[in-house]
């Protein structure tokens, strides 16, 4: 017997996926995340959930994808598009926590912007810090982050202990720092569209996400 939806996602989401499905109480949906270092490893991304999508599509209904783009320059939505299988708008996981219209208009504003969520927050010294060598060769510091003017913390859950982290983090990268929560509004929203595909009855009761 196969299951209504699988959601196969990037595991740098994985704390806001949890607590979006409890708050939604949206049971019959299952989340399978993927290892969050391919967060930095985008030529990674497309064969990852592609075995994800053939492993699995024999057990669900529907198979949907919580990736953007996410560095992958369309290979990941031209391969979607061979298995039938939507993803989340949106180029990276910036703009569907931000909201399409808001991180907009950050890029407008300052196009040399560096953006954290609660989960790079959490992890900058393992992903940014020592994933890209600057433990070892500090020095790398300018060829990496030179062009950037500020740090913008798209925070999904109000921390004191997180901003300062990010405080902390834009000051490492010598970058002024700017903060915008943003909750789990945009992300819930765009999940309920393909969630409420299989749900209807969750959708006539809340008129939707």
């Amino acid at each position: 017997m196969t299951s209504p939806l699988l959601v196969i996602a990037c595991g740098a989401i994985a704390r806001e996926l949890v607590r979006i499905k409890r708050e939604n109480r949206w049971e019959q949906v299952d989340f399978q995340c993927l290892p969050p270092r391919l967060h930095n490893r985008p030529e990674q991304i497309v064969a990852a959930v592609e075995q994800a999508i053939v492993r699995a599509k024999n057990d669900y209904e529907r198979i949907f994808v919580a990736y953007g783009d996410c560095g992958t320059a369309g290979r990941l939505d031209a391969m979607l598009a061979r298995h039938n299988v939507e993803r989340l708008p949106g180029a990276h996981c910036y703009e569907f926590f931000a909201g399409s219209d808001v991180f907009g208009q950050l890029a407008a504003e300052e196009p040399g912007s560096f953006y954290l969520t609660d989960f790079l927050v959490h992890h900058f010294e393992r992903l940014v810090i020592v994933g890209l060598g600057l433990d070892r060769h500090p020095q790398l510091m300018p060829q990496y982050f030179g062009n950037y003017q500020r740090v913008v913390y798209l925070a999904q859950a109000q921390s004191a202990k997180l901003e300062s982290m990010a405080r902390g983090h834009a000051a490492f990268l010598g970058l002024a720092y700017e903060y915008r929560f943003c909750g789990d509004q945009y992300l819930t929203r765009a999940l309920g569209q393909a969630v409420t595909g299989i749900c209807p009855e969750r959708k006539a009761k809340t008129g939707g996400v």
